[in-house]
C-alpha cells in the first residue's frame, strides 16, 4: 500500500498482490487499513478482485460499494475491465451509471484515475 495525494486528494493505493477481495468484510478491513492516513479515496487495481466480483448476479461488488458508501470513502477501480464488461451488460450499465454518479469510479488507467478524480461529485 502507499499513500499519494493527486489533485488535491489523498489516494490509498492497495497492493496489487494479495488475497482476492469480494466481500463486506474485505471492504471493511480496506477501511481499517486506512485508519489515521486521511484517505479521500481508495484504489484498487482491478486483478485484486475475487473472479466473480464483476458477476452483479453474486451481488459482490454492490455490496462491496455499497459498505464504502456507508463510510463516506470513495473507491477507484482501476484496471481493464473491458473483457467482463463486453460479457455483460449489465455490467457496462453499472461501470457506465457509477461513473456518472462519480462517487465511486472505474478507471481503465492511470491517466483515467487522474481525469476521473478531476470531476466534481
Amino acid at each position: 500500500m502507499s499513500v499519494q495525494n493527486l489533485n488535491g486528494l489523498n489516494l490509498f493505493f492497495v497492493a496489487a498482490e494479495g488475497p482476492p477481495l469480494s466481500s463486506e468484510q474485505d471492504a471493511l478491513d480496506l477501511l481499517g487499513e486506512t485508519y489515521g492516513t486521511e484517505t479521500d479515496v481508495i484504489v484498487v487495481p482491478v486483478t485484486r478482485f475475487a473472479p466473480d466480483f464483476f458477476d452483479l448476479s453474486t451481488r459482490l461488488a454492490g455490496h462491496f460499494f455499497q459498505k464504502l458508501e456507508n463510510y463516506q470513502m470513495r473507491l477507484a477501480i482501476l484496471g481493464d475491465i473491458s473483457g467482463p464488461m463486453a460479457a455483460s451488460k449489465a455490467l457496462t450499465d453499472f461501470v457506465g451509471e457509477t461513473n456518472r454518479r462519480a462517487h465511486h469510479f472505474f478507471a481503465a488507467d492511470t491517466a483515467a484515475l487522474e481525469a476521473g478524480l478531476g470531476r466534481k461529485r
